[in-house]
């Protein structure tokens, strides 16, 4: 098989699941299978998504979540993937740190929101910091288990040509764990998008969050709906620019 014949698969089927989800849902709403005032039909939400794009509130609360994701999700994937590095690296700190990185990542994020908003407040800051908490134990886990994969050849070849820790951090330790930093970046992704919506919920005046809560409590079921597929579109497209980047920057590691 060409590469160009399976780009072309692989598009195919990227979007063949929604399509088929939505023809599903479509079908189920247009029977009365499920009830049409709660479950409004896919079809049926065109005319609202247009309203509210005429109004600008879509785009307005988009835009703001996106900025909060992406602001905290770079306070807190830099610091993780260096301190994962770090650890991978260096045994002794590996083993002092490990246990209360694994202790807290086990902790949901959602319930330490509290906690963030009386140390921050309700304002911006709180929200990065609720994102950038989210996701940094899952990349820094997934970057020291990147860093433990590699081969011990390819150290000590380095160690021979006489490289220091600084040599080894940057030649060896980061990209050899490349693969690693980037399935924890998408799945950080997820949740930092889980996360921000749910503070926006109950600590935010916008944002697509709080548009699907206000939405809920007028019960415009319609518009709740186009938040939640557009919440949906955004993981999407999220986790699609980072896999764009990972092939640049790891492009070998897309060869088959």
């Amino acid at each position: 098989m060409t590469i160009q014949r399976r780009r072309i698969i692989e598009l195919a089927l990227t979007f063949a699941a929604p399509v088929v989800l939505l023809a599903i849902w479509e079908t189920l709403a247009r029977t009365e299978t499920i009830d049409p005032r709660f479950w409004p039909a896919p079809s049926s939400l065109i005319d609202t998504t247009a309203e509210i794009i005429r109004d600008g509130s879509l785009f307005r609360n988009v835009r703001v979540s996106l900025g909060r994701i992406l602001a905290g999700f770079l306070l807190g994937a830099i610091p993780a993937i260096g301190l994962g590095l770090t650890m991978g690296l260096f045994w002794p700190i590996r083993v002092f740190l490990m246990p209360l990185a694994a202790a807290i990542y086990a902790v949901p994020k959602l319930a330490i929101v509290p906690l963030v908003l009386i140390a921050f407040g309700t304002g911006e800051v709180a929200k990065y910091v609720i994102v950038a908490l989210s996701i940094f134990f899952l990349v820094l886990l997934n970057t020291v288990a990147g860093v433990i994969a590699i081969e011990s050849s390819f150290r000590d070849v380095a160690r021979s040509f006489g490289a220091g820790p600084l040599s080894m951090f940057w030649t060896v330790a980061l990209p050899g764990a490349l693969p690693s930093i980037f399935t924890g970046l998408r799945l950080g992704m997820g949740f930092a998008l889980v996360v921000i919506v749910g503070t926006e919920f109950i600590a935010a005046r916008d944002g697509i969050g709080r548009f699907i809560w206000d939405s809920y409590q007028i019960l415009a079921i319609k518009k709740m709906f186009v938040g939640l597929i557009v919440t949906g579109l955004m993981g999407w497209l999220l986790t699609l620019a980072l896999d764009l980047i990972e092939r640049l920057a790891i492009p070998w590691n897309h060869g088959h």
